[in-house]
């Protein structure tokens, strides 16, 4: 679809952009939130560095890999070494609050609007912060779930108790805060116990994390909940909307970004904004309707954050 569209990323200065967003979330009757990855990266959720090196260490010296998108790939030998890695994943990134309040900061800018969210992202990082559960759509699933392999029934299971006694096994405590440390004299172990495997309490099948990544994904009644509660959000405001994109890339653009071209150019009354560092940009044709911001998202929120409070 973008290569038939002619792109633009100018809307402006930067002050100006600032400006027609902080309008456009006033006017707004309504607000339609689309996030990618980009914004949980702004809030700190990163995977390589000293986030990488502080809980998977150990790992990146047996396995020889540096950032936690490699550990997830990494061919495991048993069933034992490939959870021991992703019950640690899944803990770190799916029950630890992001490092910084930019989820928090967006709730700020839309808590007394009509919004609704729909992401790509599984983290969760929506609901900690506070948003209405009734008003999110987690199309590409939740770390928070697991589900069967085959899959043999389309049912989704919670999993933090489960993830957290393989942490536990591992050596790990984990505080009040939900924070992993490791006690004085621990070594910590990369395998976890047989019998802690998830197993699927139909089939016996192994369990696996609810991710859209083959056909296998299940879509539970939950999904389809929240699936028609954006189809009906949809079809309900017809007025002054803003799109407000946050950090979505050209990974999966048919899932936000261009259902986001197609709404605001159907609508009159519309505003786009994309909000993304290195990647913010629109189609020509809505350019007056559009706000490009190329920069860190949550440096971006703050300076629309004080008017608004």
């Amino acid at each position: 679809m973008s290569s038939r569209i002619e792109i633009t990323n100018d809307t402006g200065t930067f002050s100006d952009n600032i400006q027609k967003l902080k309008q456009a979330l006033t006017e707004a009757d309504a607000v339609v939130i689309g996030a990618g990855a980009g914004l949980s990266t702004s809030a700190g959720f990163v995977y390589s560095g000293e986030r990488f090196k502080r809980y998977f260490s150990d790992f990146g010296r047996k396995y020889g890999f540096s950032d936690m998108y490699s550990g997830g790939f990494y061919p495991y030998k048993t069933k034992e070494e490939f959870w021991a890695y992703w019950s640690r994943y899944i803990r770190v990134n799916r029950y630890m609050d992001p490092p910084k309040p930019v989820y928090t900061q967006l709730l700020d800018l839309v808590w007394d609007k009509d919004y609704f969210v729909l992401t790509t992202n599984v983290d969760h990082c929506f609901q900690k912060a506070g948003f209405d559960k009734h008003r999110l759509f987690y199309t590409q699933g939740d770390y928070g779930l697991f589900q069967c392999s085959v899959p043999c029934h389309k049912k989704t299971y919670e999993n933090e108790d489960a993830v957290a006694a393989m942490v536990l096994s591992q050596g790990w405590e984990i505080g009040a805060d939900n924070g992993l440390t490791v006690p004085e004299g621990v070594t910590l172990s990369t395998t976890v116990p047989t019998e802690l495997l998830p197993a699927c309490p139909v089939c016996g099948k192994p369990l696996t994390m609810n991710l859209r990544s083959d056909d296998r994904f299940v879509e539970d009644e939950g999904w389809h909940r929240a699936a028609k509660r954006y189809e009906d959000f949809l079809r309900t405001h017809s007025g002054r909307v803003l799109y407000l994109e946050l950090g979505v890339g050209y990974n999966t653009p048919v899932i936000i970004k261009y259902p986001f071209w197609q709404l605001t150019a159907q609508n009159p009354n519309a505003t786009y904004a994309c909000l993304n560092f290195g990647e913010a940009s629109c189609p020509v044709v809505l350019k007056d309707r559009s706000v490009c911001l190329d920069g860190d998202i949550g440096e971006i929120l703050s300076k629309l954050l004080p008017e608004r409070r």
